[in-house]
């Protein structure tokens, strides 16, 4: 096959094609806009780069669509051709992540489009997607927001705040009823909530699973919750090494309880040995912290939730 014809078959064929053809499906709650989450079984295959590429959540296969035929299939680089040409008129299902509309942008940079949204407030949009959707406790919210880690987006989205090593703002995740991603050409490196020279290091996957430990712990005194927003930057590993490295320092490994949880879970573990710090896995009983969060407070076990429920049955009939 000619070069031209590879490259018009690279164009036509993307990564989703390939994964769906094999059985796997869009995990849409780990996705974002940028990397679509493919899962079948224990298998966990991220595409990126717009379908034309794709990395293995555990390890560091990685690749073209070509590379991705012939890692899921164990065949060489010819029958992957073959096998990816099959797929030309095959559709796969839509995985674009569409961004709600808005007005459009009268600031660019990333410290001014920080600054120009709001702080959330009693009862405002985000307020109420927090706490009624998310359960996040109020005084958690306010704390955050006292913090000023917090930032009302569009259509009543919650946008968290990732910071350098100086303390100023490089990005934020982006988290709403309908919608998930990370900020256009902001840098992920850590979402951080809690004591800054804590020993207690949290490490989550996301924001929300951050502020939903934090919740449950009731926010401990000793702990600095912090959220890598799904990815492994240079940032983020530079950061977390440096948090580390800290004087009696103690990695804590609170990512999902899933398969992509684990692999981090294992990066983490590799670190603290490396620093010589403590190390000690957390997980949730259900696959990430704002569903634990969500359970325990349908059962009442949430010291303001047991508050609640001892006040009403005290209450005259």
């Amino acid at each position: 096959m000619e070069k031209n014809d590879i490259e018009e078959l690279r164009a036509r064929v993307g990564c989703a094609a390939v994964l769906e053809h094999e059985g796997f499906a869009i995990n849409r709650k780990g996705s974002t806009r940028r990397a679509i989450k493919f899962r079948r079984d224990d298998d966990v295959i991220i595409v990126i780069h717009d379908d034309r590429g794709w990395f293995d959540a555990r390890s560091d296969a990685k690749g073209d669509v070509f590379a991705l035929a012939s890692y899921l299939h164990g065949i060489g680089f010819a029958e992957a051709l073959a096998a990816v040409g099959d797929l030309v008129a095959f559709q796969p299902t839509k995985s674009a992540w569409e961004r709600p509309l808005r007005q459009k942008e009268t600031v660019t940079s990333i410290t001014d489009r920080w600054s120009h949204r709001k702080r959330p407030w009693r009862a405002s949009a985000t307020w109420r997607y927090l706490h009624q959707c998310r359960a996040l406790p109020w005084h958690v919210i306010s704390a955050a927001i006292e913090a000023d880690v917090l930032r009302e987006g569009p259509y009543g989205s919650m946008w968290a705040k990732h910071v350098d090593e100086a303390g100023a703002v490089i990005g934020w995740e982006e988290r709403g009823s309908d919608w998930r991603g990370f900020s256009t050409g902001g840098a992920k490196a850590l979402f951080q909530f809690g004591m800054n020279n804590a020993r207690r290091i949290c490490v989550t996957e996301a924001a929300i699973d951050a502020l939903s430990l934090a919740a449950i712990e009731e926010t401990r005194s000793d702990t600095l919750y912090l959220s890598t927003g799904g990815g492994w930057s240079p940032l983020t590993a530079l950061a977390l090494e440096t948090l580390a490295s800290g004087e009696d320092a103690w990695l804590v490994a609170a990512t999902d309880n899933d398969v992509q949880g684990e692999v981090f879970a294992d990066r983490l573990r590799q670190m603290a040995d490396s620093a010589h710090c403590n190390f000690s896995r957390l997980r949730p009983r259900c696959e990430d912290w704002n569903e634990e969060l969500k359970l325990r407070r349908e059962r009442g076990e949430l010291p303001h939730t047991r508050e609640a429920a001892s006040r009403v049955k005290l209450s005259p009939a």
